[in-house]
């Protein structure tokens, strides 16, 4: 069954404000067996919201709408759909006596305004709303759907949580989502989809998507099955993907690479320590994200200048002078030089040109590079980095954690 979202407020149309509902709402339909196939903003005009219910009624098993339901005029959400509908709006004297009683609760008067939230549309059933003054509505229209949830996050979770959901399993048809998702490294995405693409083309009721991110790739696989199906199209199709990309594939559990970098020191009983120039201490702080990351990490250290360079890594000045502090050679001696001092298995460093100054024809911005000591002869290596500042930051550390998951192997 098809289910659709409306999301409903002017706010959400700008670049101040974002749509953290439908992400919400999303996945609990997914989960309760709807395809959201469609998500549509609209601001607070009437005709708006309106058009956006017939066009949603004509094509949606369900539809949810969100914002729009307080006392002000710009809450438009309820004439809106009474409209399309065709139904009368009125005062609900139940309803009325609930918000007076909260309001008194509280130790307010409830304003004249608020009695607005006391309207039904004709037929509708009231979702009681218990850490708001706006209640939902249910309404069944020729065989649809239509929910009216207020906007506020922290009021819907509830309503949804408490009541909607119920009711949207009951309407439900059996079907569920089953899903594989990998998370790759070291690959394109170009270079990713010319490998897989010949295998899952030829699963076409599998759904095959891939999302680059700054971190990794996620190649993820759907697939909509009924109540008692199997899933061996799905795992077929996964296995066939595992098998093309090997330790490409850093995960098949949604861990992240810090996760996974974590899990193999702990397995080989080695320990890292970490030296950062250009990052500033963000693979530090990725590593240290993960709960028990101090049975493996000993430490990090942030050497920005040269003079910390020498005094904390133990770089040699004529490294720095002969070939500067962003070389293979500078990354090398910060590796060998904090694995050194914090007595450790492996040092990994980090030191590159994050921009948006301070590149060159020779070393452009964006020029990262990476150091490797384990006691043997250190390595480096190097990478351009595309994007701003930040984005040459984010991908620096996940190089790094990249190239010690393959060290680690």
């Amino acid at each position: 069954m098809k289910a659709e979202i409306i999301a409903v407020g002017s706010e959400l149309l700008t670049p101040d404000c974002l749509d953290t509902n439908s992400l919400f709402l999303s996945e609990r339909l997914t989960e309760a067996g709807f395809r959201v196939h469609l998500k549509t903003i609209v601001g607070d005009v009437h005709e708006d919201i309106a058009g956006a219910v017939r066009a949603a009624l004509g094509r949606s098993d369900l539809i949810l709408l969100c914002g729009g339901l307080g006392p002000t005029e710009d809450d438009l959400t309820r004439t809106a759909v009474a409209t399309v509908l065709g139904r009368p709006v009125a005062i609900d004297e139940g309803i009325l006596q609930t918000l007076r009683e909260r309001f008194a609760a509280r130790g307010f008067r409830m304003a004249k305004i608020n009695e607005r939230q006391a309207e039904l549309i004709q037929g509708a059933e009231v979702i009681d709303n218990p850490l708001g003054t706006a209640p939902g509505m249910w309404i069944e229209e020729k065989g649809r759907h239509i929910v009216l949830l207020p906007g506020p996050p922290r009021e819907i979770k509830p309503m949804l949580e408490r009541t909607v959901l119920s009711k949207i399993r009951s309407i439900a048809e059996g079907e569920r989502l089953d899903s594989r998702c990998f998370h790759v490294t070291g690959l394109t995405e170009s270079e990713l989809d010319s490998r897989i693409a010949p295998i899952y083309t030829a699963y076409p009721d599998v759904n095959t998507t891939l999302l680059a991110g700054t971190r990794h790739i996620s190649v993820k696989l759907c697939r909509w099955t009924k109540s008692g199906e199997t899933t061996s199209k799905l795992d077929e199709l996964a296995g066939l993907i595992q098998a093309e990309l090997g330790d490409s594939i850093f995960s098949a559990r949604g861990e992240f690479m810090e996760e996974v970098v974590g899990q193999l020191l702990k397995r080989s009983g080695r320990t890292l320590a970490v030296a950062e120039s250009c990052t500033g201490g963000m693979l530090g702080m990725q590593i240290t994200r993960v709960p028990g990351s101090s049975e493996y990490f000993l430490g990090g250290v942030i050497c920005y200048s040269n003079e910390a360079k020498m005094k904390l890594c133990r770089v040699p000045r004529e490294v720095l002078h002969k070939h500067g502090a962003v070389s293979a050679e500078a990354a090398e001696a910060m590796a060998s030089g904090v694995r050194e001092a914090l007595n450790s298995s492996i040092g990994i460093s980090i030191t590159g040109i994050a921009g948006p100054g301070g590149g060159s024809r020779e070393k452009p911005v964006g020029l990262v590079y990476i150091g490797f000591s384990d006691g043997n002869h250190p390595e480096s290596r190097h990478r351009i980095m595309p994007g701003d500042r930040d984005s040459i930051r984010e991908r620096s550390v996940y190089l790094a954690l990249s190239w010690l998951r393959r060290k680690l192997l």
